[in-house]
């Protein structure tokens, strides 16, 4: 086989009609858009290689939602995977446990690191958590209370940073990656700018670490990646948040900053040296075995040295490779799940 690279334009996304869906005689996949191209891949490759199966649907939409599909029941008119760029929520498990979902396997395909770019003719930036707690929270603390966000550039946020205007284009509530952003840059930065002890001290939690300001500085992105690039492209003073893997493959587009003073990379996620990274997921549906032909076969390829290895397309892709691998591939191959 042979694997080019995929831009934002030329990824063709896996699809068939509705109608042969619902035949179920083939896989059918949703979920985060950080994983899409992943699974694209792997869903391609597989059509190539196990022709006595038609090439599983791979579809889009977020974690959550991906997840909330695959809790809906069990069947053939419900999908057998959903992709998560977070682990699954254990009162995400209740409702599928509560829709008759039981045995679910959890598959780590690598990890992937989150990062901060802009147009590629921009100025560069280096930014700490605090830099965009401070340029996106709702309230902040200045000389030593709480008041609504003041500041309107990255300059006002820190004198370091370049005088561009604050705008800021983030993932949307439903996608996972907007877990790992809160968790890893808002509630750090909350923490390491003294914001979160006074949160405290006046509400008795810190929940307003995360509270984004509603100005219009910083705008939810529902779509996946590619809506955040066209929203750079139209607005040059934009600043994007991206998987690795999708900055990669658009370079000639965005120049990317550093985080706490690393450059994203797959080598810095790699060693744990660039501090916002997560690992990538994907749930599988044990129930639907010996009935959604070539699923088993789909997941076993999935997880191969072949193609999640660290010099396979995956990684070429974008992908950090797990090391821990060959005990996914354990797993996988003794069908374990995790909430039995």
């Amino acid at each position: 086989m042979s694997f080019l690279k995929l831009t934002a334009s030329g990824m063709a996304i896996v699809a068939i009609s509705a109608t042969a869906a619902m035949a179920r005689d083939n896989v059918h996949i949703a979920g985060s858009s950080t994983v899409l191209p992943y699974a694209t891949i792997v869903a391609e490759a597989f059509g190539e290689n196990f022709t006595q199966y038609p090439t599983p649907v791979v579809e889009s939409g977020g974690s959550g939602a991906g997840i909330k599909m695959f809790c809906s029941g069990v069947g053939e008119d419900t999908i057998d995977i959903a992709n998560a760029s977070r682990a699954i929520k254990q009162s995400e498990i209740d409702d599928c446990h509560a829709a008759g979902v039981k045995g679910i396997m959890q598959v780590r395909i690598g990890y992937d690191g989150i990062v901060f770019a802009s147009d590629i003719n921009g100025p560069e930036f280096a930014f700490t958590p605090e830099d965009w707690f401070k340029a996106l929270a709702a309230n902040v603390v200045v000389d030593g209370k709480i008041v609504a966000n003041p500041y309107m550039s990255w300059h006002d946020v820190n004198p370091a940073l370049p005088d561009q205007p604050i705008q800021a284009f983030i993932p949307g509530t439903k996608h996972g990656t907007r877990e790992v952003f809160e968790v890893n840059v808002l509630e750090a930065g909350c923490k390491s700018s003294g914001a979160e002890e006074a949160f405290k001290a006046a509400n008795g939690d810190a929940k307003a670490c995360i509270a984004i300001r509603t100005d219009g500085r910083a705008v939810d992105i529902d779509g996946d990646y590619t809506e955040t690039l066209a929203r750079l492209a139209a607005d040059k003073n934009g600043m994007g948040v991206f998987g690795l893997a999708f900055y990669e493959n658009n370079t000639d587009k965005l120049r990317v900053a550093t985080m706490s003073g690393i450059t994203p990379s797959t080598a810095t996620i790699a060693d744990g040296s660039y501090p916002v990274s997560r690992p990538l997921y994907f749930y599988v549906k044990t129930q639907h075995f010996g009935v959604v032909p070539g699923l088993q076969d789909y997941i076993d390829f999935f997880v191969s040295d072949q193609m999640a290895g660290p010099d396979g397309p995956l990684a070429q892709y974008g992908l950090v490779a797990d090391p821990e691998l060959a005990q996914t591939q354990a797993d996988v191959a003794a069908d374990k799940v995790m909430d039995q």
